[in-house]
């Protein structure tokens, strides 16, 4: 495992498609701390020629758009029914976006705590580099609604969902759930109280 930067604490982001796991995301970097956003940093990784290259030489033009970037719908097309596929591509990704996620937390030492949202946190280990892991939780209905904001159909979510951890799972890991219902001012409060409860400010902090 690698070190914690300065030993400062770090929660785990969990939940299902559509949960808005971003949302709490964005809640937590205002109240200070720094975020690892794994899909992100992926957005990033795949601009590096180490990956375009590794990639390239697997499926070759086709995942490719007229730039010569990486596509990423043409990229999800190759995986997302093939498993062997979807797991030599996480092998090549997961490194790299480790040692990217590393190298950001210790560029922020002042960070209240560090937060890795991660899809597949779980799945991956990364829970064992968590003090805590916390699981942001919605119903069913209220996911669909938000994916059908990024065109997918339930059938979509199903398909995508069904690739990670079960969602029972998830909550039996979690050492936190942050419900999610909808209301945005509810789960800033929610998320608020939660982080004084794990990271509390100092009394300087509070001023």
């Amino acid at each position: 495992m690698t070190p914690k930067p300065d030993k400062k604490l770090v929660f785990g982001l969990v939940g299902g498609i559509g949960a808005g796991k971003t949302a709490v995301s964005e809640i937590l970097e205002d109240a200070g701390c720094v975020v690892s956003n794994a899909d992100r940093v992926s957005h990033e990784v795949m601009k590096s020629s180490e990956v375009r290259d590794h990639i390239h030489a697997w499926w070759g033009d086709e995942v490719f758009d007229g730039a010569g970037m990486l596509d990423r719908a043409a990229i999800a097309a190759k995986v997302f029914n093939n498993t062997d596929e979807l797991k030599r591509l996480e092998g090549l990704l997961h490194p790299i976006i480790h040692e990217t996620r590393i190298r950001h937390f210790e560029a922020s030492p002042n960070a209240r705590a560090y937060v890795i949202d991660a899809p597949l946190l779980i799945e991956t280990g990364l829970d064992a580099e968590c003090d805590a892991v916390i699981m942001v939780d919605s119903a069913r209905e209220d996911r669909l609604k938000r994916v059908a904001a990024r065109g997918w159909s339930a059938e979509e979510l199903d398909k995508r969902q069904a690739l990670q951890l079960p969602l029972d799972q998830k909550r039996n890991r979690a050492d936190h759930i942050l419900i999610n219902d909808g209301s945005k001012a509810a789960l800033r409060t929610r998320t608020f109280d939660l982080l004084e409860q794990l990271a509390p400010r100092t009394d300087e902090e509070r001023c």
